[in-house]
């Protein structure tokens, strides 16, 4: 017998589809009614609705959401990737720097590990950058979203990744002379 999983997740998408068509408040109450559709402790169900709370701005609801999604351990990599990712950006609108930082680098952590998939390995660089920034570390961030950026470049990759490298290691030397 099915649980309705998948007309559950397609109906999921398409209302995602619409999120420039729909006000906050209206994304936030249908992906509420559909979240009570499943368990109440259900982390898809979790998920979606921290995801709508953080599109519609509403950060200090999301965040206990995410935390409850990723507590239940019941995330597939790639959204238990995306919920870390919201999650460490949730916190850095809410001036949490430290802790964002911290889930971030947990999250690559992850990635290093045997058998975990690298799906959004990039993108969580990219939130670990914009974390870096806003604790006042620009040169940290800036190379890492070279570094980050490299890869995927039509030329100059390797160039890219050495100067950014040279560039961090570098600043760091010089800040160590201070």
């Amino acid at each position: 017998m099915s649980d309705g999983m998948p007309d559950w997740e397609a109906r999921v998408a398409a209302l995602w589809k619409q999120v420039d068509s729909v006000t906050p408040e209206e994304l936030v109450s249908r992906i509420d009614l559909l979240a009570a559709e499943r368990p109440a402790d259900d982390p898809l169900a979790l998920f979606e609705r921290a995801c709508a709370r953080d599109t519609a701005g509403l950060e200090s609801a999301a965040e206990p959401l995410y935390r409850a999604a990723l507590a239940s351990h019941g995330l597939d990599p790639y959204r238990q990737a995306r919920a870390t990712i919201q999650l460490a950006s949730t916190l850095r609108i809410l001036g949490r720097l430290e802790e964002s930082e911290r889930l971030v680098k947990a999250q690559l952590e992850r990635y290093a590990e045997a058998g975990y998939g690298l799906a959004l390995y990039d993108e969580t660089r990219a939130t670990l950058a914009l974390t870096y920034l806003v604790q006042g570390r620009a040169v940290e961030a800036a190379c890492l979203a070279l570094t980050t950026l490299a890869p995927h470049l039509s030329r100059y990759n390797r160039s890219i990744a050495a100067n950014a490298a040279e560039i961090l290691k570098n600043t760091a030397t010089a800040s160590n002379w201070s």
